[in-house]
């Protein structure tokens, strides 16, 4: 019996790994991130560890390109600030925000779900907001940082603990 309580007491040490972070649960309930490193935590049913990849870049790629060609079930036709239609195809490089792993894991469900329409979103208000021309020609960098700010501040919003890295636009057509 002794040797069973030591065995439960030695099953709570848990390694975090250099490119995640410890998120511990006591009783189901939030209650502590821990760094990389050897750790310590109360056995289950008491607490429990989760360990996420906080470094690990993630990509949704966004139009034509992404679906087969087929631009119509896309969504990826978009209306420009003159009145044009253009096509617009991009990526968006997201990662887990290491100051919100525990909103990461706890308040959303799928990440790619909920940063898809976000994206598609913010790149409809800053596409709808310039000329043909400038989107076609010098708009590229603008348009990717415009986005990327409109995602980020939704996605804060959301407390979703996601950190959006960066937004790729390919040629628009």
């Amino acid at each position: 019996l002794l040797g069973l309580g030591f065995l439960w007491l030695a099953s709570g040490i848990y390694v975090v790994q250099a490119d995640e972070q410890g998120v511990v649960l006591r009783f189901g309930k939030y209650h502590t991130t821990t760094l990389p490193g050897l750790h310590y935590h109360l056995p289950w049913p008491v607490e429990t560890v989760y360990t996420p990849s906080v470094t690990n870049v993630n990509q949704v790629e966004i139009g034509s390109d992404s679906a087969g060609g087929n631009v119509w079930e896309t969504g990826s036709l978009m209306l420009t600030g003159d009145l044009n239609i253009v096509d617009v195809n991009f990526a968006v490089q997201w990662k887990i925000d290491s100051a919100g792993t525990d909103k990461f894991l706890f308040n959303i469900r799928d990440a790619e779900y909920i940063v898809r329409p976000v994206a598609e979103s913010a790149m409809r208000e800053v596409i709808g907001q310039m000329p043909l021309d400038t989107i076609l020609t010098t708009g590229q960098t603008e348009i990717g940082t415009r986005s990327m700010t409109i995602m980020q501040k939704v996605l804060k919003e959301y407390d979703a603990g996601i950190q959006i890295i960066a937004v790729n636009l390919s040629k628009p057509d």
